[in-house]
């Protein structure tokens, strides 16, 4: 029967509707079946009535009664929406367009009965009540059947069960969206209340489920291969670890919102948008809320400068940075095709702002000159930087070169906290560089007006050449995954929560600020491991560890020992109180290492840097020696 139904649907729907004159003959048909039905059901002296007047008055009070239905219909418009969509809203049409028709012919009939007219006969109330029921139920169930055939006629064979994870107002639209697909890829089984809401009741034909140690068993059993979490129960659902490790064994596939903005609960919710679960939406972390109307206030016609504007960072701040309308933009890289990147992109999304995408390295002294000559910029980011621990800690005159420079809202890292590689020291080295100069202007002792701030935070999520996106490939190859060590720890941020605190410090800061970022819960790298090979489904993928590289250390810091914080209007960004170097040393250090940077004596260079920043311990690295 099932098998017929879909055949019949699918003829049917390959057509794109069903003419609307075939919908108002079906509906006469109905009404036409119901009138008959009630003319011998109702009138017992039918056969008395045809004797005396014969059968056209008969016919005259059904040709009445169709006009002024039909009349109705056209009022109301009951045939002209698809029936395959029917929603309440056409019912009601229908009820009222049925139920104005009878009262009218039942005006009509009292009319002709009291003028003692007798070649049109209509039936009364009883009759035109029965007409009215008997109508309303077919034409409901012809609604319903072609809505069922529709239903059949799209789903496929392979369609997944589906439960989805909230009964709000996210779960709702969700659930309307599968319900409505054109293609129906997947079939709604059920509902899942994280508070335990109508449990146990049913919803858009469905049941309700409450998130217990029961709910993977009752999918199984449901036949649903795969939940979908709600946009407003996302971060409910990233805390609850036993239900993720549940599914991933289970191998229930879960999805979550693919919204490039946050959905605002009023508009429809697609089912299209939704993608598999990453690594990256279970790590623990709480929403960082920015104003980013307040710092686009700041931003708005003027020049901004940025750094390394091909990077990681430095993209989303292009991309973060240009919907405020900044008079003109000057971004630099060295590396050429994703500088094309940039560019392209922002020519296509925003062509009405003057934007300078340069080519070229922030360590050439006169270029940089040059530009800043040219531009005179209100604003410039620094993004650009080499970050790569084992890379830096074998070319440390690179390192130096260009990790060492300081007029602008610069970019600092948690690795300069303590340092145990190059990188690190070369950034805290850069932390000193501005703090001091900045002081220096503030005490008269260098002319300028200029600001520097200062920001430090850990790894972000995606970046290139990070972690996730290493591991990713791995499980793709069969593995194995390689950990460096069993008990390393690491913070982790998303790359667009970053470059908002970014913002967000760079604009409020007065000037030798170093700003440091709550990153959240550290995040053991072996567990992270774990849970993108639960997460891949792909079967026998081995964890091999390695050991430290040159220069790492297992766990980050954003402070060091000796160091306190002071909080700010911020909740997620506090103000580092650290150690303050007069600025003639600082320049002197500078210089001494710059110049010794291009000697491209790695030994000496190091050991410079270790007496410029003498908590730098080497770590797992040829420079141990220099600690001795």
């Amino acid at each position: 029967m099932e098998s017929f139904i879909k055949k019949i649907g699918s003829w049917y729907f390959n057509k794109r509707t069903l003419p609307y004159w075939c919908i108002l003959l079906l509906d006469c048909f109905i009404v036409s079946l119901s009138y008959v039905f009630t003319l011998l059901l109702v009138n017992s002296t039918q056969s008395g009535v045809l004797a005396q007047f014969g059968i056209w008055p008969m016919v005259w009070g059904y040709v009445i009664s169709m006009a002024v239905y039909c009349l109705f219909f056209r009022i109301f418009h009951t045939y002209a929406g698809v029936i395959r969509y029917s929603n309440f809203r056409d019912l009601y049409n229908v009820l009222l367009a049925l139920g104005l028709g009878s009262a009218v012919n039942l005006l009509i009939a009292s009319i002709l009965k009291q003028t003692g007219v007798e070649y049109v006969i209509m039936p009364m109330i009883l009759g035109y009540f029965m007409v009215f029921l008997l109508s309303s139920l077919g034409m409901m169930i012809m609604r319903m059947l072609v809505r069922m055939m529709f239903e059949r006629s799209r789903t496929v064979d392979s369609a997944k069960g589906v439960f989805i994870y909230g009964v709000l107002e996210g779960g709702i639209s969700l659930a309307k969206s599968l319900i409505n697909q054109d293609q129906k890829k997947y079939e709604l089984k059920g509902f899942v209340s994280p508070t335990g809401d109508f449990k146990d009741q049913m919803l858009l034909g469905v049941h309700v489920y409450e998130d217990n140690d029961k709910l993977v068993d009752i999918m199984k059993e449901e036949n649903a291969q795969a939940l979908m979490v709600s946009p407003l129960q996302t971060d409910h659902f990233r805390e609850n670890h036993d239900l993720i490790n549940s599914l991933t064994e289970a191998d229930i596939k879960i999805m979550v919102p693919s919204l490039a903005e946050e959905w605002d609960g009023r508009s429809p919710l697609s089912h299209e948008r939704m993608r598999d679960i990453e690594i990256e939406d279970l790590l623990p972390r709480e929403k960082i809320e920015v104003d980013m109307e307040a710092i686009g206030q700041n931003l708005r016609g003027k020049r901004i400068m940025i750094t390394g504007a091909a990077g990681s960072i430095g993209s989303e701040m292009v991309r973060q940075i240009a919907k405020y309308s900044p008079a003109e933009m000057v971004l630099i890289d060295q590396a050429e095709t994703p500088m094309h990147d940039v560019r392209l992109y922002m020519a296509a999304k925003h062509p009405k702002i003057k934007c300078y995408t340069i080519v070229g390295s922030i360590t050439n002294r006169k270029f940089m000159e040059i530009i800043f000559d040219n531009h005179r910029p209100d604003y410039v980011l620094h993004a650009a930087a080499y970050k790569h621990v084992p890379m830096m800690e074998d070319n440390p005159a690179m390192a130096v070169q260009n990790n060492k420079t300081g007029k602008f809202v610069m970019i600092s890292t948690d690795k300069a906290v303590n340092p145990t590689n190059v990188m690190g020291c070369s950034k805290r080295i850069c932390e000193i560089y501005c703090q001091s100069l900045n002081q220096a202007i503030v005490d008269g002792k260098v002319e300028g007006v200029t600001q520097f701030v200062t920001t430090r935070f850990g790894n972000v999520l995606g970046s290139n050449g990070s972690v996730i996106p290493i591991f990713r490939e791995q499980i793709k190859n069969g593995g194995p995954i390689t950990v460096t060590d069993p008990e390393m720890v690491r913070f982790f941020m998303l790359i667009p929560e970053a470059c908002k605190l970014v913002l967000e410090a760079g604009t409020m800061g007065k000037g030798g600020e170093i700003y440091v970022f709550d990153m959240g819960k550290p995040v053991k790298i072996v567990n992270l491991a774990k849970r993108m090979i639960q997460l891949s489904g792909v079967k026998n993928i081995d964890i091999v560890f390695t050991g430290l590289r040159d220069g790492e250390k297992l766990y980050e810091e954003v402070l060091a020992s000796s160091e306190n914080t002071l909080p700010t209007d911020h909740p997620k960004i506090m103000i580092a109180k650290v150690r303050e170097y007069d600025y003639d040393t600082a320049v002197q250090n500078e210089e001494r290492l710059l110049k010794e940077s291009y000697k491209f004596d790695e030994m000496e260079i190091v050991r410079i840097m270790k007496e410029i920043v003498p908590e730098f311990k080497s770590n797992s690295s040829k420079y141990e020696v220099l600690d001795k």
